[in-house]
């Protein structure tokens, strides 16, 4: 279990599916949530590597706060296949 300076602990699956998405491209995305009680933070949700935007769109809830991370793929104009992890504050 890892801490923040916050105080807030992260729970250590966060940093290895974080690792596996990086390194693997295991998962489209990875959303993350604060569980209240136990004060950590946690992972709520993965995507498979064949979902889309719309589906990351659609599982964060609209009126609580999450953490995302997203892996966007995407061609150049020099028609070169490229990749970006997005991190995002909802």
């Amino acid at each position: 279990m890892a801490n923040a300076a916050s105080g807030m602990a992260v729970h250590d699956e966060c940093k290895l599916k974080f690792m596996e998405l990086k390194a693997k491209r295991t998962f489209r995305y990875i959303i993350f949530k604060i569980e209240e009680k136990q004060k950590e933070v946690i992972v709520e949700k993965v995507g498979e590597p064949t979902q889309s935007h719309d589906d990351f769109a659609a599982s964060l809830p609209a009126t609580e706060c999450r953490y995302a991370v997203f892996d966007y793929d995407f061609v150049t104009a020099e028609n070169c296949q490229k990749s970006r992890i997005f991190f995002i504050a909802w």
